[in-house]
């Protein structure tokens, strides 16, 4: 039996498992979820655009592009988590309500990095499974033919290296949302060669990356210097750019507080074991 590059491993995925008895094998809590439809994806190279913010003689440069590789299968979900998905994690007091009030089949938005890490947590105990938001690499190798790194700017201010993702920033909460204001129900983006619905659609999503401000030699040769920024992370979607965290609690002020985009939500990556990834090697997945 052969199977394509791409599985989607939902009901009959888990019912394999199962099968194997090996299905929640990290835990079986007291009401498990069903896993949520996803993609598996076969390992493989790509060139890659690196995240952050890159400088050289004091001015911007473009990003560096580099050779990358996924050496795993990569199990990632078919959709962005829905309105109705987050719903459960609220209902059990795991999750903040998002900012974004909306009922029906579409994205979750109006949740900051953290309310997508409680999800994660919430889900990863409900399903006796580990599910984590995707690195910026993940995310952009499951994104395919669609994915575009970072939209460089025509000038910024030497003094002031972050000017350019802030000002991305405010075009995609602002005039950058004028054209497609709503998000839409799932499918509604279509399927990309990975077998992902919506990915950069009209709705950003999280990743687990965090911002990087490194200065490069004035030869381009090497890194001379690397500032990694964790209260900001990258984001994808029709291009790369930054959000900051935004702790809607927050004691300290800033950028760090406020309203996430109502354009930014999420979708996560099952942590795969080594006893998963056996099983899906006996089922041709490998």
């Amino acid at each position: 039996m052969s199977f394509d590059p791409v599985f989607t491993f939902g009901v009959i995925g888990a019912a394999a498992l199962i099968g194997l008895g090996i299905a929640n094998e990290v835990g079986s809590p007291a009401s498990p979820l069903s896993p949520p439809v996803s993609a598996v994806l076969q390992p493989g190279a790509f060139d890659h655009p690196m995240p952050g913010e890159f400088l050289r003689d004091n001015h911007p440069v473009v990003a560096p592009v580099m050779r990358k590789t996924i050496d795993t299968p990569l199990e990632i979900m078919k959709y962005q988590v829905s309105v109705a998905d987050y719903a459960r994690c609220v209902g059990d007091g795991a999750c903040k309500p998002a900012d974004m009030r909306r009922v029906g089949d579409v994205p979750v938005t109006g949740v900051s990095h953290i309310d997508a890490e409680a999800y994660a947590k919430w889900l990863s105990e409900r399903t006796g499974e580990t599910w984590r938001l995707p690195t910026d690499l993940e995310w952009a190798y499951a994104a395919g033919e669609r994915f575009r790194g970072d939209i460089e700017g025509n000038a910024s201010d030497p003094n002031n290296p972050a000017q350019r993702w802030l000002d991305q920033y405010r075009k995609e909460t602002s005039l950058g949302r004028l054209p497609d204001p709503e998000p839409r129900a799932q499918g509604a983006f279509g399927i990309n060669s990975k077998g992902l619905a919506d990915i950069a659609g009209n709705v950003w999503e999280w990743t687990s990356t965090c911002y990087v401000h490194t200065t490069i030699a004035s030869d381009g040769t090497q890194a001379e210097d690397s500032i990694e920024n964790c209260g900001v992370h990258a984001v994808e979607g029709f291009h790369r750019t930054y959000m900051s965290n935004f702790i809607r609690d927050g004691k300290s002020g800033g950028c760090a507080v406020g309203t996430p985009p109502d354009n930014l939500g999420f979708r996560l990556v099952h942590e795969r074991s080594g006893m998963l990834r056996s099983a899906l090697r006996e089922l041709g997945i490998s």
